[in-house]
């Protein structure tokens, strides 16, 4: 008789990890406003970059990033989270941030970003997600200094991705 109430705890705690681990459905769903990122990942007029490409200065807009298969990536610095087996990652080198402040990265898919700035790995003073919006699928918040970046894609399902990197508002 003591066992019935013991499985049933046992099932609902190995179910608990599951939901939690669940992100939100829906453009509404982000911790902060999206329209502006959302609208730069979508824009015709994205620029087009293969993977290992260098631009001067940051795009005002969105990009696209082709990607290679992480063996073929040579991506500059090793990804802080290894890329999973059939995924796909690339790297942009960017001359120049316009002036040091809150940026936001955002991605039109899921994958995992590392922004590398005077040799060091940045990390994210934010972060939100959700899955079921179209053109967006996660965001981040930096803080980038006014020197040159490197952008680092991986663990991604395609082979290309859009890249918004915009001052955060």
């Amino acid at each position: 008789m003591m066992r019935a109430p013991f499985l049933i705890a046992l099932v609902l705690l190995a179910a608990a990890p599951v939901c939690a681990a669940e992100e939100p459905s829906g453009c509404d769903k982000f911790k902060w406003p999206i329209e502006r990122e959302r609208a730069a990942l979508t824009a015709p007029d994205r620029l087009r970059l293969a993977s290992g490409g260098e631009l001067a200065a940051l795009p005002p807009t969105g990009m696209t990033l082709a990607l290679r298969v992480p063996g073929e990536a040579q991506l500059p610095s090793p990804p802080e989270r290894a890329p999973r087996e059939g995924t796909f990652a690339g790297f942009a080198s960017l001359g120049s941030v316009p002036k040091a402040g809150l940026y936001t990265v955002s991605l039109s898919a899921g994958g995992w970003v590392d922004l590398v700035q005077d040799g060091h790995f940045l990390k994210p003073k934010g972060f939100s997600g959700a899955t079921d919006c179209d053109g967006i699928r996660k965001t981040m918040k930096y803080e980038i200094s006014a020197s040159p970046l490197v952008l680092q894609i991986s663990g991604t399902k395609e082979d290309s991705i859009s890249i918004a990197i915009l001052p955060s508002e």
